[in-house]
């Protein structure tokens, strides 16, 4: 990659592992995604408040095979997916196939066809033809029992003198079948510079961006301090036994600065302009009002939404995966996306200020929108 941090590299407005992580969270049969990663990568992962709560950082190892065993071994799962940071284009359907293959036989990884007449080359020279008709090209995320992989250990200790390649390699010389499912063509592996543009093209199309299409971006702040009753409205649902926030409309925070950020990235002013806090006729109203209002008044300036990104900042009330997804799924349908165009996150700990006392809750988005003819 010359010497770029391809993880962070952007891809329509998200760092590449954030594609990533969504593609296996998104599948729905995944409940704790382990990060692994060098040990000064992992401190600042760590640190970062734009990772969802339900993942897990841990260091890991000089090889990958030693990376993959903690990430492992910081859970007890019985079934496990491992799966490439650098693969951003993993499709839900290709991780609940693994994982469906892997609980039936044990171990599953996903493969493609060959395509390409495959040649033999030493010192510059080819010196023979390999025959294709049975070969093909490992991908992740590759599934495998938690049981089978230890036994493979037992015999192969992940910090000895041996290098595998993956963990398929490991389980085949340790006699342990290894199931092949289909791969997706799509489903690359970001290794070179060239590799990012053509990661970028493909979740165009996946995303419906029209080639060519002009993305803007927008953030979107916004903080209340807690009020007197219970209630709160945060993300589009309500959480009956926390305290309300103070505000002219529900107090939402998290809707107030996706409807800001969205406005912000179509430079249409912002949240307050459009709903004075002094007009009687918006006061105690549902922000999720506020927000299909806003994407309605952008689509008609010629804007279309591509992601929205959220962070929720507050130490009370405690915001668990359940209610994050609530929240994820509750923004998407007041701004019609699909869920998996929205990312909901929360940081709870090591805060200052108001927030970080409990008196109040505070959210940032980031929004993401594709300019249509109105901005050309």
């Amino acid at each position: 990659m010359g010497g770029g941090d391809k993880l962070t590299a952007p891809l329509l407005g998200r760092p590449l592992l954030a594609w990533s992580l969504a593609g296996i969270a998104d599948a729905g049969v995944v409940e704790r995604i382990v990060l692994v990663a060098p040990a000064r990568r992992a401190r600042a992962l760590a640190a970062e408040d734009e990772l969802p709560e339900q993942v897990l950082v841990v260091e890991g190892g000089e090889r990958r095979q030693e990376s993959v065993a903690a990430g492992v071994r910081a859970t007890a799962a019985p079934l496990v997916l491992i799966h490439d940071g650098a693969r951003p284009l993993v499709s839900s359907a290709l991780v609940r196939r693994v994982a469906e293959a892997a609980r039936r036989h044990g171990a599953a990884i996903p493969v493609t066809p060959v395509g390409e007449t495959v040649k033999r080359v030493a010192n510059g020279a080819v010196v023979m033809t390999v025959e294709r008709g049975d070969l093909a090209l490992a991908q992740t995320p590759q599934g495998f029992r938690r049981d089978l992989l230890e036994r493979a250990w037992a015999a192969h200790p992940p910090e000895g003198p041996e290098t595998w390649t993956d963990e398929a390699a490991l389980l085949e010389t340790s006699g342990i079948a290894v199931h092949a499912v289909a791969g997706e063509d799509e489903n690359l592996k970001v290794t070179r510079p060239a590799d990012l543009a053509r990661a970028a093209d493909a979740l165009a199309r996946r995303e419906g961006i029209v080639p060519g299409a002009r993305l803007r971006s927008g953030l979107g702040r916004d903080s209340h301090p807690f009020g007197p009753g219970d209630g709160l409205a945060l993300g589009g649902i309500r959480i009956p036994e926390a305290p309300t926030l103070h505000g002219h409309s529900d107090g939402d925070v998290a809707l107030h600065a996706v409807a800001d950020a969205l406005l912000g990235a179509s430079a249409l002013g912002d949240l307050g302009r459009l709903f004075p806090s002094g007009d009687p006729a918006t006061r105690g109203i549902p922000s999720g009002e506020l927000l299909r209002s806003v994407v309605e008044r952008i689509r008609r300036a010629g804007f279309e939404p591509v992601s929205l990104d959220v962070t929720v900042i507050g130490a009370r009330p405690h915001l668990g995966p359940e209610r994050l997804e609530a929240m994820r799924s509750a923004i998407a349908r007041s701004a019609k996306m699909p869920p998996s165009a929205v990312a909901v996150k929360a940081s709870s700990g090591n805060l200052s200020g108001d927030e970080g006392a409990g008196r109040a809750i505070a959210a940032w988005a980031v929004a993401l929108v594709r300019a249509g003819d109105a901005d050309r």
